[in-house]
């Protein structure tokens, strides 16, 4: 079997050709769909629902968070594909006595399109991903045309205790490719700021992320009694957060949203 290094820079020996994959990362399991590995992958998470065939006939193993060892085992896979956020590194470690576990480490845009070119090469669909790779670069590219408005944003994505978007996380570069500036920046991965805190840095936009939190529009009053200087945004965290193929979406989505605000 070839030796293959993640992106932990881990050496794993892996088939040439794996048949029996199991995916921990809901983005990274529709990158595997989109690749045509209809039949190589056998298991994934409960949070993975794209694409809908695949959520409601593969095995489910329990959660990103919370995966179901055992279950993993029954599926006899000969490669497990996860990230380092996304899953615990405790189970990460138990998985490896399973199979070889291949971990993504993505908090940047190109860090996300090296994901996609080493699972290509690594499940041997390097044609399939390169062409979803250079569709995404083109999407992204066609942003910097548009006449955004140099807008100060905070990104939400929990509430109780609130915590948000803030540098060193993928977010946080769509943001910068929004042509927006991220008041949480100065603060590393994911802060949690009372809305008083918040109110300080002086947002204009306040977004909303669907996920993990589902924020809706019965949040709205609570962010205008305490930002009423900020204009609240409900936004589709899966085109802000999903690091695979569901970029293709995104661009228009995004120009969208810039162009609205």
């Amino acid at each position: 079997m070839p030796l293959i290094t993640d992106m932990m820079g881990r050496v794993l020996n892996v088939p040439g050709q794996p048949q029996r994959i199991v995916s921990l990362v809901p983005s990274q399991t529709e990158f595997l769909a989109d690749l045509g590995l209809e039949q190589e992958v056998v298991g994934i998470t409960k949070f993975c629902v794209h694409p809908e065939s695949w959520f409601r006939q593969k095995a489910r193993v329990g959660g990103t968070k919370q995966v179901h060892i055992e279950a993993v085992r029954a599926l006899a896979p000969d490669l497990i594909i996860a990230n380092k956020e996304e899953n615990e590194r405790e189970q990460i470690e138990s998985l490896a006595g399973i199979a070889p576990v291949w971990l993504s480490d993505i908090n940047t845009f190109g860090a996300a399109l090296d994901m996609m070119s080493q699972i290509g090469k690594l499940c041997n669909r390097v044609t399939q991903a390169t062409d979803i790779r250079q569709k995404i670069e083109q999407g992204f590219a066609s942003l910097e045309a548009i006449p955004v408005k140099k807008r100060r944003v905070a990104y939400a994505i929990w509430r109780h205790p609130w915590l948000w978007v803030g540098a060193d996380t993928f977010i946080n570069e769509v943001l910068l490719r929004c042509g927006w500036t991220n008041v949480m920046a100065d603060v590393p991965r994911y802060p949690e700021l009372s809305l008083e805190a918040v109110r300080e840095r002086q947002p204009e936009l306040i977004l909303l992320s669907s996920e993990p939190y589902p924020f809706s529009e019965k949040h709205i009053p609570e962010l205008l009694s305490a930002l009423p200087a900020a204009r609240p945004i409900l936004v589709d965290g899966e085109l802000f957060s999903w690091y695979g193929s569901r970029l293709l979406q995104a661009p228009e989505y995004l120009s969208r949203l810039m162009l609205s605000c």
